[in-house]
């Protein structure tokens, strides 16, 4: 029988810690949400490898270090309420609870949502609302928030999310530019966001944060 808690382990001394992670909250969160239960099946095995995993076509469970890094540059609170886009089957969204106050979790995939909610409730993160809707929408009724983070690649950020950020709120995304990822993390002030460069890590882009196309005649 696999030891997934000593494999929890090893992906927090091995991709967490030694990628600047120090937070607390973060660590002992990470130890202690088992990240094999919220991937399919058959992805089980890879669950704690250092890679992104493919949920279903459009979603991926991010990494260990992307993750974790986003979840420090955010600088969470146990007073912040969260705006989780994208949570796939929850992962980032258990997570997040240990630290946050609460989460709204954004999900349009409603063939997944209920198991999503299943794998919260066993997983007793009864601070998190799952929300099923478009990503590109966020979640207004229950904001706005006081930290937000994209769960995937963003080559435009639409601004139906930044407006559900509170005055003084962190965003954190990972843009993509020229094949390139760049986590950025922002800050909104006097109602614009002030963005500065955190860390270098990529992600498949969502379905919907695309450039759109540009045609030549």
């Amino acid at each position: 029988m696999t030891d997934f808690t000593a494999r929890r382990r090893m992906m927090v001394d091995t991709q967490v810690r030694p990628s600047d992670v120090t937070e607390f909250p973060i660590i002992e969160s990470m130890l202690n949400v088992p990240r094999e239960v919220f991937v399919p099946g058959e992805k089980v095995e890879a669950a704690y490898a250092s890679e992104h995993v493919e949920l279903w076509p459009g979603r991926t469970l991010l990494d260990a270090r992307v993750f974790a890094k986003m979840l420090e540059v955010l600088d969470l609170t146990n007073h912040d309420l969260v705006l989780d886009i994208g949570a796939g089957l929850g992962y980032s969204s258990a997570v997040i609870a240990r630290i946050a106050e609460a989460v709204v979790a954004v999900e349009d995939n409603e063939d997944q949502i209920a198991e999503a909610q299943a794998l919260l409730t066993e997983n007793h993160a009864d601070n998190v609302v799952l929300h099923g809707g478009s990503l590109t929408e966020g979640a207004s009724a229950h904001g706005p928030y006081d930290a937000i983070i994209v769960e995937g690649g963003v080559e435009v950020l639409p601004e139906a999310i930044t407006d559900q950020l509170k005055e003084g709120g962190r965003i954190v995304c990972i843009f993509i530019e020229n094949a390139l990822g760049i986590v950025k993390v922002g800050r909104k002030l006097d109602g614009d966001i002030a963005w500065r460069h955190a860390f270098n890590g990529t992600a498949p882009v969502l379905q919907g944060f695309e450039k759109a196309s540009e045609f030549a005649l």
